[in-house]
């Protein structure tokens, strides 16, 4: 019996052919790869809807949509989730944002918003709020010209102290039926508050706890001086080391620490 052998393949034609394999191999994944690159990019997955989550009192989806949307670059896929996040972030009333992508072409973010505890007094002029944390940020005033906010006035970067400070006093000067108009600190730091009314307290300077010790001492002595001149104070000095000056209607009272005197 006779048995054929089947022909060997030269080693350049095997080459050829390994060649051919890969490079179609190749093709066809760029193919792809182009494909679904342009899938991604077609516009049946533009981002077209925004979902707002979170307690929201100041913040509409037509609102939030007319910042935000111009600032989207990308698709559904594409989209930068991070740039995203501080386009939220740019709307006024927005503290904070977190943005997840809905398919399939949404986004949702679920924002927190800024609570405005007071106004904030610039130098120059650009008045801006103050939220319950002491940041400061760029808002409409005319949101809260109703809400009766009390006012900060001090060197950018102070809010968070002021705020924490104007926290302590308000309690104390609620006890002589008082409320805080106005917390000033000077850039030498000088504390200051006007209340209600017209009056005004210069409270001096030295720490925070110092400061409050001061004012726990004036509220507690003071309605000695009011009762016995029968008249609400108009002014106080508490930066006087043995003790503070008061300014009532026609009459001014220096107190010591330890008593009344009246001033000669």
């Amino acid at each position: 019996m006779v048995t054929l052998s089947r022909p060997s393949v030269p080693l350049d034609i095997r080459l050829m052919n390994g060649v051919s394999a890969a490079v179609l191999g190749l093709l066809a994944a760029v193919l792809v790869a182009a494909g679904l690159a342009w899938l991604v990019r077609a516009p049946w997955f533009a981002v077209r809807g925004i979902q707002l989550e979170g307690e929201l009192a100041r913040s509409s989806v037509p609102t939030v949509r007319a910042v935000v949307m111009p600032k989207l670059s990308g698709n559904f896929y594409t989209l930068d989730l991070q740039a995203a996040q501080k386009a939220f972030e740019g709307v006024p009333w927005v503290r904070t944002a977190v943005v997840r992508r809905v398919w399939p072409h949404a986004l949702a973010a679920r924002l927190e918003e800024h609570r405005a505890v007071a106004l904030w007094e610039s130098d120059n002029g650009d008045d801006r709020l103050v939220n319950n944390f002491g940041e400061v940020f760029q808002a409409n005033v005319g949101d809260v010209e109703d809400e009766g906010l009390p006012l900060l006035s001090g060197p950018e970067g102070t809010a968070p102290r002021m705020w924490a400070m104007f926290q302590q006093l308000k309690p104390l000067m609620s006890k002589l039926d008082r409320s805080v108009e106005r917390l000033a600190l000077s850039g030498r730091g000088s504390w200051r508050i006007d209340l209600d009314g017209g009056g005004s307290i210069e409270l001096g300077r030295g720490s925070d706890e110092e400061v409050v010790s001061r004012t726990h001492r004036f509220v507690r002595t003071i309605s000695q001086v009011t009762r016995q001149f029968r008249s609400r104070f108009v002014s106080a000095d508490l930066r006087h080391p043995e003790g503070y000056a008061v300014r009532m209607q026609g009459v001014t009272t220096q107190v010591p620490p330890s008593g009344l005197r009246r001033s000669p």
